[in-house]
């Protein structure tokens, strides 16, 4: 069994319909990976199931409530055997990366609590919450896309996921470059032609090509990488 993920969340169709398809629904079929979801609503007492409030000290939008939260979090703990970690997602938190992505996927998992609304009660976050990490520094309506995408790219670094064992560490950023170009049929479509070299055969001079290309490409859109 590969990594286990818990998302708390009050939209747990997000995340469930989200993980249908492609590469991430196969290895979910297949067991290499576990997700299962926490809705807060179910862990409220007014017969409302209200997750959030207005805030303390005035000010627009409203805060996610510390019981609802605390209780999901709590059910999602005693699901599993082991210690994870409770990750909420935050554009406060640490920048989450491919090198991120590549350690958790030989973890055991974490639990995953999406904030929504103006964001949650503090208390929670330090009571419950273990880090905070973001995945870019802007504001989402919800932290359901961001969970999303991590669980994707942690997934794509466990074994067996993929069609192919080196497709990960071939993508960008692997290595720290940006990934080179890639051509498929037809060799030539409106006068551009695939570059000669990777007709060739020769897969020596391939692999220099694509070294380069990627070290080209770094250093014009992400310099910052080198």
């Amino acid at each position: 069994m590969g990594p286990r993920y818990d998302v708390v969340t009050i939209f747990p169709d997000m995340i469930t319909g989200a993980l249908g398809y492609g590469v991430v629904s196969r290895a979910l079929e297949a067991g290499r990976v576990s997700v299962q979801t926490w809705n807060p609503r179910d862990y409220t007492s007014d017969r409302h199931a209200s997750v959030d409030d207005r805030p303390y000290g005035g000010g627009p939008g409203m805060v996610m409530r510390y019981e609802p939260l605390a209780g999901a979090v709590r059910a999602a703990r005693e699901a599993r055997a082991d210690r994870a970690e409770v990750v909420y997602l935050s554009p406060q938190g640490e920048r989450f990366d491919a090198a991120m992505a590549e350690k958790w996927a030989g973890g055991p998992g974490a639990i995953l609590v999406c904030g929504r609304y103006e964001g949650v009660d503090e208390r929670f976050i330090e009571a419950c919450v273990d880090r905070e990490v973001s995945i870019g520094d802007y504001v989402l309506s919800g932290g359901e896309p961001a969970a999303l995408a991590m669980m994707d790219a942690v997934f794509r670094f466990v074994p067996g996921v993929l069609g192919h064992e080196d497709s990960a560490g071939e993508d960008s950023f692997a290595g720290g470059l940006l990934d080179c170009p890639h051509y498929t049929r037809p060799e030539e479509v409106e006068d551009r032609r695939v570059p000669e070299v990777l007709l060739s055969g020769d897969h020596a001079a391939i692999r220099r090509w694509r070294r380069a290309e990627s070290k080209r490409r770094t250093r014009e859109r992400r310099e910052d990488l080198l």
